[in-house]
């Protein structure tokens, strides 16, 4: 049983929680966090066409969790505002505030735990085509 959720730019995966199987239009997240937003800012496929880089804005509400998931590549945030705690499967709990920016490795199991006020995420997730941006662990 997991005691604490994640939040992290796993509010990207959360956030992003695309299907990275098209550039143009991706898909609703398969990893959804009650309240979050999220905004595609840019996605672009990488040369030799099995990687896409997908960057967005996720805003968490106050209070709130984003459930334990994990990317097929790498995601990468950086906290504007608000505060939170970002938790890695087999690592320390990061603590998320402005200015903080962090990464999540493929595979890595995360979730994350927000503060009393809206986080404000931006974040880059490189992920292999065709594969969701994220999915439930």
């Amino acid at each position: 049983m997991l005691t604490r959720r994640l939040f992290s730019a796993c509010w990207i995966c959360s956030a992003a929680s695309l299907i990275a199987s098209e550039v143009e239009a991706q898909q609703a997240p398969q990893v959804q966090s009650k309240g979050l937003t999220r905004t595609v800012l840019n996605q672009t496929e990488l040369p030799g066409g099995t990687h896409v880089v997908i960057q967005v804005v996720v805003e968490v509400p106050p209070n709130s969790d984003v459930e334990r998931h994990v990317h097929p590549g790498i995601e990468t945030g950086y906290v504007m505002e608000g505060t939170g705690m970002l938790y890695l499967e087999g690592r320390d709990p990061i603590e998320l505030k402005p200015g903080v920016g962090f990464q999540v490795p493929q595979g890595v199991r995360h979730s994350a735990k927000n503060g009393p006020t809206v986080t404000k995420i931006t974040g880059t997730l490189t992920v292999e085509k065709g594969k969701p941006a994220a999915s439930p662990a």
